[in-house]
């Protein structure tokens, strides 16, 4: 799934590409039972502990077949697959990305391949960062026991967020890019909401007002929204292995526009890196 960092190929697919390849994958496997399961690259199924890479693909082979896709549903960047009994995990990473193919054939680089008879579902990740997980109860995988609240989720509420807000003292760019805290913000729409709320990345969290901090809780809904109904158009498009995300850097205001005017005040688009990320903001307007 490549995004492009100014907007290049490097950056991470944050909750709006990860929601619109829900939205585009219900329709294909939603109510069909899965007929095969292959692991090409036994990496992509490592899980960070337990069952070495070869028995951790032997495991997920045989337990999706005959099982049932239920849904297809997300939290934070992590693409979840409910089955009639279990779930499945993917996580995107840098690089990853889905493809379909309408035959049990693939072609190409193909890590899990998921076969629902007259059709194939597969995951790929060139740079075997991205991971595909199953687990009979979901509680056991680990990545998302530890995820705080959704941005687009009931939960998401200006009180909670206000409270995450005053007791952490990050820095306010690492606190959105925290998955603990709020899960699904990475380093594209970070930047880009606080510039929306006109605020300096580096101010410590907990040093926001409440009339800030509900101002960085409308910018962060604002963005993410905005951001996915680009993503949404057009929607992704799994048959075609060279797709990706296109016009997302005509809907920035900051990222990746180092040296450029801010086209909200006579400033100059500045880059510091925080915590090895690159932050993009406004001196002139960002306070």
């Amino acid at each position: 799934m490549r995004v492009t960092e100014g907007v290049s190929s490097g950056a991470m697919p944050e909750l709006p590409e990860v929601e619109a390849v829900v939205r585009a994958l219900r329709p294909l496997v939603v109510g069909r039972k899965i007929t095969s399961c292959r692991v090409l690259h036994p990496i992509a199924v490592r899980p960070s502990s337990g069952h070495g890479a070869k028995l951790a693909a032997a495991r997920i082979e045989k337990s999706l077949r005959g099982r049932k896709v239920t849904g297809v549903t997300r939290l934070g960047k992590f693409l979840l697959m409910p089955l009639d009994r279990g779930i499945v995990a993917m996580h995107f990473r840098l690089d990853g990305q889905m493809v379909w193919f309408d035959s049990k054939e693939t072609r190409g680089h193909i890590d899990v391949a998921i076969g629902f008879g007259k059709g194939t579902l597969g995951f790929v990740d060139r740079r075997h960062f991205g991971r595909v997980e199953f687990e009979e109860d979901p509680g056991k995988i680990a990545g998302l026991a530890k995820l705080g609240v959704d941005p687009l989720s009931k939960g998401f509420t200006r009180e909670k967020f206000a409270q995450l807000l005053s007791k952490s003292t990050l820095p306010l760019k690492l606190f959105l890019l925290d998955q603990k805290k709020v899960a699904g913000i990475g380093n594209i729409y970070s930047n880009e909401a606080m510039w929306l709320a006109r605020l300096k990345p580096m101010r410590r969290a907990r040093s926001l007002s409440p009339i800030e901090a509900a101002r960085l809780h409308k910018s962060i809904g604002a963005v993410l929204r905005r951001a996915l109904k680009c993503c949404l158009h057009p929607a992704p498009n799994f048959r075609d292995p060279n797709w990706w995300f296109q016009g997302i850097e005509d809907i920035l205001n900051v990222y990746g526009r180092e040296g450029k005017k801010c086209r909200r005040s006579d400033g100059t688009i500045l880059r510091t890196e925080q915590g090895g990320r690159s932050t993009f903001w406004c001196r002139g307007c960002q306070k």
